[in-house]
C-alpha cells in the first residue's frame, strides 16, 4: 500500500486502512521503532493476554487437594 504523509500540527502521519489495522490485530495503541531505513508499526504486546481463554476450572480440581473451598482466611495476611 502506499500513501503520502500528512501533515499534523509539527509532525507529519500516515493514515493506514481499517481492514490493514484489522487484519494485524491493532485496535488503539502502536509500538513504533525504527530497523535500519524502516519504520516499524506493531501491535502493543499485552502481557498474559490470552491466558485464560479456554480456562476450564472443572478441569483444575485437583490442583489445590489439601485446601477446602470454605476455609477459614481469617489466618491469612494479605
Amino acid at each position: 500500500m502506499r500513501t503520502h504523509l500528512r501533515k499534523i500540527g509539527n509532525s507529519k502521519g500516515v493514515l493506514i486502512s481499517a481492514s490493514l489495522l484489522n487484519e494485524l490485530g491493532i485496535e488503539d495503541e502502536v509500538e513504533i521503532h525504527s530497523e535500519g531505513r524502516r519504520l516499524v508499526v506493531e501491535a502493543v504486546k499485552r502481557p498474559r493476554q490470552g491466558w485464560f481463554e479456554g480456562y476450564n476450572a472443572a478441569q483444575d480440581s485437583d490442583t489445590w487437594p489439601d485446601v477446602m473451598e470454605d476455609a477459614d482466611n481469617e489466618e491469612w495476611q494479605w
